[in-house]
């Protein structure tokens, strides 16, 4: 989970600059994720920053589901994975994982790990600037298991960014980079939840 400096290889993937996050849960040993596309707004129609996250002012709160990502259709499960992205970006900006947690699985050790890391380091308190956000430019390849878990995959890019894990440390810059997110859902009081997620850096 390299991704963003963050913590070991089993972190928040999409924050560094690395590649793989660890998996959410025991049975699934890694997850991840980070992203690029210049988007102006996200899945559930708050804004997003462009090219300048550092002078993108605090929000106020939490994403909102958007009515899309109710259900557990697949296209409920698209726009719940576009979703959980923007979760992603309010604890890199903000600080605050709670709301990440609170759609992911209790066993979910990657999801955790990011909530961790991002209470750490975080725009808010000068770990993060610039362009870190996380986009979703496609969700795709999405299949039922037998399971009850659904699995696909997003393609993600996160812009340059710089990282300082304290405030005496060096700050360290990451390039733009585009990632394949593997992830994993499970139905959870009638909506998809994350169950696992896992990002790999995609090389030209």
């Amino acid at each position: 989970m390299t991704h963003r400096n963050r913590p070991p290889t089993a972190l928040l993937a999409c924050l560094a600059t690395a590649t793989l996050l660890t998996a959410c849960t025991q049975e699934s040993p890694e997850a991840g994720r980070p992203n690029t596309a210049p988007p102006t707004a996200s899945p559930s129609g708050n804004p997003l920053p462009s090219e300048s996250t550092a002078a993108t002012p605090t929000p106020t709160g939490p994403p909102t589901r958007p009515a899309d990502a109710d259900g557990l259709s697949l296209a409920a499960a698209e726009a719940f994975v576009r979703h959980y992205v923007d979760l992603m970006n309010y604890a890199s900006q903000t600080g605050d994982g709670g709301p990440l947690l609170a759609a992911s699985e209790a066993g979910c050790e990657g999801c955790k790990q990011y909530a961790d890391f991002a209470a750490k380091v975080n725009a808010a308190n000068g770990g993060l600037s610039g362009d870190y956000f996380e986009r979703v430019s496609e969700v795709s390849g999405l299949v039922r298991g037998s399971s009850g878990h659904l699995r696909g995959s997003a393609a993600v890019t996160i812009g340059s960014y710089t990282t300082k894990g304290s405030a005496s440390a060096a700050p360290v810059t990451s390039k733009a980079t585009s990632y394949t997110e593997q992830v994993a859902l499970s139905p959870s009081k009638g909506n998809w939840i994350m169950f696992e997620i896992k990002l790999e850096e995609r090389r030209s």
